[in-house]
C-alpha cells in the first residue's frame, strides 16, 4: 500500500505524506528558510482571511526563494501518493511561510478560483508541507474544520498534509518558536472528489495486487482497464 496516514469520509479526504524529501534536501531547505526576505503575509490573503492572517511570507520571486519553491512543486507534481490521491491538473505557485509566537492565522477559506489570465486555476485542494520539527515549536497545529469532524494536524519535519480546499481551516496561534511551512492548491483533472476518492482507493488495490506477485496478472489488469476507463470518463484535460 501506499506510504500514507490517510481518512476517507463521504467525499472528503485527507492525507498527511512523508517521505517528500530527503533528510539531505530537508536540511538544506531548513538552513536556507531564516535566510530568506520576509514580508507581512497580509498581503497574499484575500479580503474576508486579512484580518485573522498573522504571518510572514518570503519573498519567492528571484534567487534561492524561487528555486526552492520551484523544487517543492517538482517533488509535489511527481510523488506518486499525491499523483494518486490528487490527479493534478495544475499546481498554484508555492507560498513560504513563517509564523512566530503569538502568530497564526484564524479560520477561513480559500479562494475558489486562483491566479489571473491565462494562469486562471480551481482551487480543489489545498496543501502545507511542514517545514520544521514539531518539538521546535507549540501551537501552529493546521485544523481542518469539516461538516461533522474537526481534523487537526502538526506532523513531522518534510511531511505534506493534503486536504479539500473548500472546507474551512486555520493555523492555530503560535505559543514558542517559529514554524516554518510551504503552501499551496491543487487544480485536479478529477473535478468529482467522489471520483478522486473512487480512484485513490483502487490505485491503492492495485499497488496491493502488485505486492502479492505475478500469479495475480489478470486481476492487475482488470484494475488498471478499470482505472483507464474511470479517468477516460471523470477526466478532464
Amino acid at each position: 500500500m501506499y506510504c500514507a496516514i490517510w481518512r476517507m469520509q463521504i467525499i472528503l479526504m485527507q492525507l498527511t505524506i512523508g517521505n517528500i524529501f530527503t533528510a539531505d534536501t530537508l536540511e538544506q531547505m531548513v538552513h536556507v528558510l531564516p535566510r530568506l526576505r520576509w514580508s507581512d503575509g497580509q498581503r497574499t490573503a484575500g479580503s474576508a482571511a486579512r484580518s485573522v492572517k498573522k504571518n510572514r511570507q518570503a519573498d519567492v520571486s528571484r534567487g534561492v526563494g524561487r528555486q526552492l519553491t520551484m523544487d517543492i512543486s517538482e517533488a509535489i507534481h511527481g510523488h506518486p501518493v499525491i499523483r494518486a490521491a490528487a490527479r493534478p491538473k495544475r499546481i498554484s505557485p508555492i507560498l513560504l511561510s513563517r509564523t512566530e509566537k503569538d502568530g497564526g492565522y484564524g479560520p477561513h477559506l480559500d479562494n475558489a478560483i486562483l491566479g489571473k489570465p491565462p494562469s486562471r486555476m480551481r482551487g480543489d485542494l489545498s496543501f502545507t508541507l511542514f517545514l520544521s520539527d514539531p518539538d521546535d515549536y507549540d501551537g501552529g497545529e493546521l485544523v481542518v474544520h469539516e461538516t461533522a469532524h474537526v481534523e487537526s494536524h502538526k506532523p513531522g519535519l518534510g511531511d505534506l498534509v493534503l486536504y479539500p480546499a473548500g472546507e474551512i481551516h486555520e493555523v492555530k496561534p503560535v505559543t514558542r518558536g517559529v514554524r516554518y511551512a510551504a503552501v499551496g492548491w491543487i487544480e485536479s483533472m478529477i473535478r468529482d472528489a467522489h471520483a478522486r476518492a473512487i480512484l485513490f482507493d483502487l490505485e491503492n488495490l492495485k499497488v496491493s495486487l502488485q505486492q502479492q506477485g505475478e500469479n495475480l496478472g489478470a486481476e492487475q489488469m482488470t484494475v488498471n482497464k478499470i482505472i483507464g476507463n474511470l479517468l477516460r470518463r471523470w477526466g478532464d484535460l
